[in-house]
């Protein structure tokens, strides 16, 4: 009988947990969580925003090939030509979006620089186009230049800067050709947000 007792007293024991050692292991869990949580949720909103950028530079490649499918690509040709063939939902010039230093006009620009717009795009982006930068010249280094917002705001993501040659290639700040021509300035490579590669 004796015997029996305290095999029943060791088969209690050893089903249950102690509160310290439950609370040990929730402390652990803690502060796997606290490194681990955020660094997932960066992860993720960094696909997003390259995902987001690589669709639209997809689509201003596509309204370039529309535009020169019915039209004479020139030196003159300018932005404003070729956002009628731009999917987008809306334009504005009083948002402010973050421009990565692309520009040396501080952390975040308005879309009304240089007489500029945003179009707000069905993604929630925002897409800082200047209607009146032409590639000023038919040169295999004249481009167009635009700023894209991934998630529309003038918050901590910086912008990603695209440019569209005369011949129709696009490519990234730290892509780019030495030299790149615009009509408003001559560019050199820069770097890109860290959120945003081409592979």
């Amino acid at each position: 009988m004796h015997r029996f007792t305290k095999l029943r007293a060791t088969r209690r024991i050893s089903l249950g947990f102690t509160l310290a050692e439950l609370l040990i292991s929730l402390a652990i869990l803690g502060v796997i969580a606290t490194f681990t949580i955020p660094k997932i949720l960066s992860t993720q909103q960094d696909s997003r925003n390259k995902a987001i950028a690589k669709e639209v530079a997809a689509m201003i490649s596509e309204a370039y090939q529309q535009y020169s499918a019915s039209n004479q690509v020139t030196a003159s040709t300018k932005v404003g030509d070729l956002t009628p063939y731009m999917n987008y939902v809306s334009t504005g010039n009083t948002a402010m979006i973050n421009e990565n230093g692309a520009l040396p006009v501080g952390a975040s620009v308005s879309c009304s620089l240089f007489g500029g717009q945003c179009l707000l795009l069905h993604n929630g982006a925002r897409l800082l186009v200047v209607p009146n930068i032409s590639f000023s010249g038919t040169g295999a280094l004249n481009a167009l230049w635009f700023h894209l917002d991934p998630d529309g705001t003038a918050d901590n993501t910086n912008a990603v800067v695209f440019f569209l040659y005369y011949n129709g290639r696009i490519k990234s700040y730290s892509t780019i050709d030495p030299n790149t021509v615009s009509s408003d300035s001559v560019r050199s490579a820069a770097v890109d947000p860290s959120w945003f590669s081409w592979n």
